[in-house]
């Protein structure tokens, strides 16, 4: 038995195909925007993983250092050891910076000061793809491959010159900014100490311009086997007056409290994207009916049944779908590490727009059937 379908298609195969490749480049956007959906999640648990902590303390009432101020004294670290659930802890300093770059562009960064002789180390060594970590309290730090440093390059952060000691991959911020790493005593300065122009004019102000280089933007602290870090998180509410949150939680508030937004709106340029690619399905389905509405008329002069018709029309879309689709997936997959942020291309998330795009076509195809259907036979006569 003929296939009308096919035949259509091969009578204007390459109008067909390159149509299929115009869809296939919109629905390609639609799954790099799946996967910026991904990254985004991916990229703010990195540094959480990365620490490997299981409770953060910060300052009371807030939600701590990735979504609000959050200011601590460094010597906590030293008291909360005295808990009995409480393993190791650690001393952290946050702050976003601007560096330039070799090729003299300015790029926001993401620094994060630890002290290179403590417990926790902030630097995961499966991410070092050149150098090693921290050695030393001062002028060392390691940078983002993303920055384009090299080992022994010098960077200059606030008043002081570092030395690039190490290289990382793939170590970002929650927001997904390269992540720098510089000793707990040079974030302490970078952050908190005032520069010496600041200082003059305090003290011309008769202002007084002690500052205190001893503050944190946390604490960290990992838990001895079997300790359960809900309770060792309560027990240092109630008596230290900070706010403590376990891994789970933290990862909680990054997750809900300081990308839900940026998730819901490209949530929405998703959705937007599939209904415009609906419609561009559903028009070029209704204009490829038009242009042959007098063959369709013919196929109806001679006896052939409405059923037939449609099922025509319902096939050729479908196969410019899954075109379109394949078209789309080889798209996305050529330009995605292309993205200065990460983007992540999981097979569920293609398995799930396929699923879209066929449930699309056969929507698109109705308007088309519509107008078959709708076609007067007695126009196949006379010209």
């Amino acid at each position: 038995m003929i296939n009308l379908a096919y035949k259509d298609i091969a009578h204007s195969w390459l109008k067909f195909v390159v149509t299929a490749m115009g869809v296939g480049m919109l629905l390609g956007i639609v799954l790099i925007m799946m996967g910026v959906y991904r990254g985004m999640v991916i990229d703010a648990q990195v540094l959480l993983d990365d620490i490997g902590a299981d409770l953060w303390v910060v300052q009371e009432d807030t939600l701590g250092p990735f979504a609000e101020s959050s200011r601590i004294h460094e010597d906590l670290k030293n008291t909360l050891r005295v808990n009995p659930a409480v393993d190791k802890t650690a001393a952290l300093a946050f702050l976003n910076l601007q560096v330039r770059t070799p090729n003299g562009v300015m790029k926001r960064v993401y620094s994060v000061g630890y002290d290179p002789h403590g417990d926790i180390s902030a630097v995961n060594p499966d991410r070092l793809i050149a150098g090693r970590p921290l050695k030393k309290s001062h002028y060392e730090i390691v940078t983002s491959k993303k920055l384009g440093f090299k080992l022994g390059d010098k960077i200059r952060l606030g008043r002081n010159i570092y030395t690039v000691v190490g290289i990382t991959k793939g170590a970002v911020s929650s927001g997904g900014d390269p992540a720098i790493f510089v000793s707990l005593k040079d974030a302490q300065e970078l952050q908190f100490l005032y520069s010496n122009a600041r200082i003059r004019n305090d003290r011309a102000r008769g202002l007084n311009v002690a500052a205190d280089n001893h503050l944190v933007n946390a604490v960290v602290a990992t838990l001895k086997p079997g300790s359960d870090p809900d309770a060792a998180a309560e027990t240092i509410r109630r008596w230290k007056h900070l706010s403590v949150y376990t891994a789970a939680q933290e990862r909680d508030v990054l997750t809900k409290n300081v990308i839900e937004t940026a998730k819901k709106q490209i949530g929405m340029f998703t959705v937007i994207l599939i209904g415009v690619s609906t419609i561009i399905i559903a028009l070029i389905i209704y204009t490829m009916t038009l242009e042959k509405i007098k063959e369709i008329s013919i196929m109806k002069l001679v006896g052939l049944p409405n059923w037939t018709i449609t099922k025509m029309i319902a096939q050729e879309t479908v196969t410019l779908g899954v075109l379109a689709f394949i078209f789309g997936n080889l798209f996305a997959h050529s330009i995605w590490d292309k993205f200065p942020k990460r983007v992540v291309l999981e097979i569920p998330d293609a398995w799930f727009l396929f699923g879209i795009v066929l449930v699309a076509s056969v929507l698109a195809s109705l308007f088309g059937v519509y107008k078959a259907i709708k076609a007067d036979p007695t126009a196949a006569i006379g010209g």
